[in-house]
């Protein structure tokens, strides 16, 4: 009984992993966008502080592109395991 219920499951697994992967990669490129478009107004008010703002933004955008390679490694566990 647990076998058919999990073999009827297996495709909308494939189909949720795919979708969650999907959503993760497209908010950290949302994310990304936010950073340098902030990150090069910051730069356009203060020219001065130029290095500062894009160290922190580079940090930041390290960050946001960590946090989505996790989800889509757990999109990735769930759909094999």
């Amino acid at each position: 009984m647990l076998s058919m219920i999990l073999a009827a499951v297996a495709p909308l697994a494939a189909l949720g992993a795919a979708f969650g992967a999907g959503i993760a990669a497209i908010a950290a490129g949302f994310g990304i966008g936010k950073i340098g478009s902030s990150a090069m107004e910051a730069i356009a008010r203060q020219p001065e502080a130029a290095g500062d703002i894009r160290s922190s933004m580079i940090v930041i955008a390290a960050l946001v592109e960590g946090v989505a390679l996790f989800a889509v490694i757990v999109a990735a566990l769930a759909l094999f395991l």
